[in-house]
């Protein structure tokens, strides 16, 4: 199957984290882009499954087949092989998946435009492409991973530090436009009718995580007893 992106439509040069909190269960993506309203196409998330984001030339089909193939018993790696072996595009696509068990995987085209590459750990993976160097990604890792460490801290915050570390790194070559943030939890959005935890996007702005960062926490005095009754497992 081949699911090519129209040629006349904007590459997402893009960079982008997926996460897994294995002490609250929570799911999450967090992104960048010279791209207008980026949320309405990278970030995919299934609480109690996994995140998914697609960028690049990106195929949105690779976000909710993505979750199926998690749903079903793939793995990351796996979904990954069978969501871009039989895609004609895949040279110029990039995706990163994160599941339930904290395994990931990431896949760069090979026609991705340089600087594209990815970095796959426990519990996360960073992916991104039109970027200043590796040096944007290498310090993603590096935030995530420290902003771990911060008391009271969870996901969404170690996610949108990593975004602010990648800009620090010169992050998108092309510069700035849009942000987003999605992070899934079982029962954890509003009235508890739903997974959908957190989900703040920035469609066009100047300097869009600072403008993330911001919603972000405005979500933290908005929503207090979520925030502050945060799962253990």
């Amino acid at each position: 199957m081949s699911a090519a992106t129209n040629p006349s439509e904007p590459v997402i040069a893009t960079y982008s984290i997926v996460g897994f909190d294995p002490a609250s269960g929570d799911l999450g993506v967090a992104v960048q882009s010279k791209f207008f309203g980026v949320g309405t196409v990278v970030p995919w998330a299934r609480a109690g499954v996994g995140a998914v984001a697609t960028q690049s030339s990106a195929n949105i089909t690779y976000g909710p087949r993505g979750l199926d193939l998690l749903a079903n018993g793939s793995t990351p790696e796996q979904a990954v092989r069978l969501l871009t072996e039989t895609d004609e595009g895949r040279d110029s696509r990039q995706l990163g998946i994160v599941d339930a068990k904290g395994r990931a995987a990431s896949h760069t085209g090979t026609k991705c435009n340089a600087w594209a590459g990815h970095i796959v750990r426990p519990n996360f993976a960073v992916q991104g492409n039109i970027l200043a160097g590796e040096a944007v990604v290498k310090a993603m890792a590096a935030a995530y991973e420290m902003a771990q460490k911060v008391e009271g801290s969870e996901l969404a915050d170690w996610l949108v530090a990593a975004l602010h570390a990648g800009e620090g790194e010169g992050g998108d070559v092309r510069g700035r436009q849009s942000a987003a943030l999605l992070v899934v939890r079982e029962k954890g959005g509003y009235g508890r009718a739903t997974d959908r935890y957190i989900d703040v996007r920035v469609d066009d702005h100047p300097d869009p995580n600072v403008e993330l960062s911001r919603l972000l926490e405005i979500h933290k005095r908005f929503y207090p007893s979520l925030h502050r009754n945060r799962p253990v497992r």
